[in-house]
């Protein structure tokens, strides 16, 4: 049975099961615009109008088919004409000369037997196309990854950078680039691309490659790399694995996918304290907030960690997708040999000892930020002698 077949039985049914309605359209009628109207919401959220071919999703075919006769029904341009606001009634000269797809007759009905009882054809949410079924197979056709030794180190070291927030997983989406060294989690398995052949086009004219991927329980595949694209997709779970760096600190820098995660602030102090006074273009306090700076110094005359003095700001960062309290322990720990050691007495005469001041230049602190941003700054150390970020000794002869 062919897709015309199912859809002209499907209209009889429809116009057989639906009374007539005085004075309004036809079950018919109603069928037909309400038909024309799955195939524009389609086109509203893919932009294009369906297409046949066996690589599509097979709603996508049964809109072309649809489509198709729509165009070369004379009733049916006239009825939806005006609806048309997408020029989707366009090709109806040459429609007719056109022959409709038609699916492997075996394969559609296979397919389709899941609707029994649904309320509507597009509730077969669970129909996967060729390319679809290819792609799971080719993700369950493993074999033993016979070198996974070599692998394994790298997989225990991503899960203890997931766990420290240095990596994160991500939604995975059609637009995330898949490339020899990326990591994703597909089928609840942790995946590793180990290596990409060479580029080529497919039957479609994608560009196409085949990798070598490895899995977290010792296996590896052999697949193309739109399907594990097509996998991943199709995965409700399918994740990607970020790279292990700091991520984007600055505003003009980040994704639409990522999170605010608050904000680096560099504050100096208007406090009398001698000690203040005599170094304020160097005292500094950095710090780290989920709000606004504004907010979080609002109170500052009131609050001994700020001295119990009004402040300026002089410098922020914008955080993406940076667990703040690790930022902001590592910044302390990286000027903690300029740590400035005062100590005041709070309004009610007990003495406090501010934790988050440092006798440090400004454009230091902006050469950390730059420095924590590349993700070198595990090479440097603070040297309160020359007052600048100095290489480690052990990098200092790379």
């Amino acid at each position: 049975m062919s897709d015309l077949d199912l859809d002209d039985l499907r209209a009889e049914l429809d116009d057989f099961a639906r009374p007539e309605k005085p004075g309004g359209r036809s079950p018919r009628e109603e069928r037909i615009i309400a038909g024309f109207e799955e195939i524009q919401r389609f086109v509203d959220q893919l932009g294009h109008a369906p297409q046949h071919g066996e690589h599509n999703d097979i709603f996508e075919r049964l809109y072309a088919v649809r489509l198709d006769r729509l165009r070369a029904l004379e009733e049916c341009r006239s009825l939806l004409s005006p609806l048309d606001h997408q020029g989707l009634l366009a090709g109806a000269e040459t429609a007719a000369a056109v022959p409709a797809e038609t699916m492997n007759d075996d394969e559609l009905l296979a397919e389709l037997e899941g609707a029994a009882g649904t309320a509507d054809i597009t509730e077969l949410r669970h129909v996967r196309t060729t390319a679809d079924k290819r792609a799971a197979e080719e993700i369950a056709n493993r074999q033993k990854c016979e070198d996974f030794e070599r692998f394994k180190p790298l997989f225990d070291q991503v899960q203890q950078e997931l766990a420290a927030d240095i990596r994160q997983t991500r939604p995975f989406e059609l637009k995330a680039e898949i490339r020899p060294g990326s990591w994703f989690i597909v089928g609840g398995q942790k995946t590793y691309v180990a290596d990409m052949g060479e580029l080529f086009s497919n039957a479609q004219g994608r560009t196409d490659a085949r990798l070598r991927v490895i899995f977290d329980n010792g296996t590896e595949s052999n697949m193309l790399m739109r399907s594990l694209q097509r996998a991943l997709h199709k995965d409700e779970a399918g994740r990607r694995i970020t790279d292990p760096s700091a991520g984007p600190l600055f505003s003009d820098h980040h994704a639409d996918d990522d999170e605010a995660s608050g904000t680096i602030y560099v504050l100096r102090s208007k406090s009398d304290h001698p000690m203040v006074v005599q170094n304020r273009d160097i005292v500094h306090k950095i710090g780290v907030t989920s709000g606004k700076v504004d907010r979080r110094i609002a109170n500052a005359k009131l609050d001994p960690t700020f001295m119990l003095a009004e402040v300026e700001v002089v410098a922020t960062y914008q955080l993406f997708n940076i667990n703040r309290s690790k930022l902001e322990n590592l910044i302390h720990r990286i000027f903690d040999p300029a740590r400035l050691n005062i100590e005041i007495k709070d309004r009610f005469g007990h003495p406090v000892v501010p934790r988050e001041w440092f006798l440090v230049p400004l454009p230091v602190i902006d050469d950390a930020v730059a420095k924590i941003k590349d993700g070198t700054i595990s090479d440097y150390t603070y040297d309160p002698k020359t007052a600048r970020l100095e290489r480690t000794a052990q990098n200092s002869r790379k």
